[in-house]
């Protein structure tokens, strides 16, 4: 007699970095591959060098405890971080000491602990900066105006990872936004008078089974009802109908995250660009 499956076991995981949180979002991939059923629900926090964006990150940690990995160089953000996690019992994980000590211990000198200092300052480094700098003035349906100037505009409802996928393609130089499709909310009209060589609108989809599944996850983990309609089968249901309506009736390009990885749907939307530039 065959054992029926585990059930997925969901667990929060906070990634907080000084810079744009590529290797922690590589490391914490390749450990939880490691473990079946395991669903890490991510709180990605990047570019966090002040002490008042570590206060909004340590907030989140808060209301939502699971496990913290970070790169932060600045010594006293890293002791006021490890301090907060130690006294609520929070796990945390500096993830690149391990390799700096054993790197330093072989060739006997000390670290700079410079912040990005894989990133050389060269023009690719700048063109990489100023792609997430516009990528996090333009998140979330932030200054919809300046959405003239991306490369690509992310399209889709709540929980879509909008955000860490424009964070991923800003990484490569990509600058995009994103803007939320939220109920009885329109769209800036512009949008859908694009042409061929205006910024390219991706939707991304997502299954009703899916979508109610990371809501009500989402919603746990904050320690609210998850039996709200945020998460309500039926609400959801129409909720992506009316987006993907939207999707065809100015038909544009998709991608259905289900069950994609950031990683997976970034890749997609990067040789969507690459054809769409080869055309042009």
């Amino acid at each position: 007699m065959s054992m029926p499956p585990r059930p997925s076991i969901y667990f929060n995981v906070h990634l907080v970095s000084d810079s744009t949180g590529e290797t922690l979002n590589a490391v914490q991939r390749a450990a939880c591959a490691q473990f079946e059923n395991v669903q890490p629900l991510e709180h990605n926090y990047y570019l966090v060098r002040s002490e008042r964006q570590l206060e909004r990150v340590m907030r989140e940690i808060e209301a939502a405890p699971g496990v913290v990995w970070y790169t932060i160089s600045d010594e006293a953000l890293r002791a006021r971080l490890e301090t907060f996690c130690r006294e609520r019992g929070v796990a945390t994980l500096p993830v690149l000491d391990a390799s700096i000590a054993m790197l330093g211990r072989h060739l006997g000198i000390a670290a700079n602990h410079k912040v990005a200092g894989q990133h050389t300052l060269d023009q690719d480094y700048f063109d990489r900066m100023e792609a997430i700098n516009f990528t996090l003035a333009h998140d979330d349906g932030q200054n919809v105006d300046g959405l003239t100037g991306a490369d690509v505009i992310l399209l889709g409802v709540s929980r879509t990872s909008k955000t860490p996928t424009c964070v991923y393609l800003a990484n490569r130089k990509v600058r995009a936004g994103n803007i939320p499709l939220v109920p009885g909310v329109s769209i800036p009209p512009f949008l859908e008078q694009f042409g061929e060589k205006d910024p390219m609108v991706v939707g991304l989809k997502i299954s009703a089974e899916r979508l109610v599944q990371i809501r009500r996850q989402r919603l746990i983990s904050l320690n609210q009802d998850e039996h709200t309609i945020y998460a309500d089968e039926d609400a959801v249901r129409d909720e992506i109908t009316q987006a993907n309506r939207l999707f065809q009736r100015n038909k544009w390009k998709t991608i259905d995250v289900s069950r994609r990885s950031v990683e997976e749907t970034a890749a997609a939307i990067l040789n969507m660009l690459n054809e769409r530039r080869a055309q042009q």
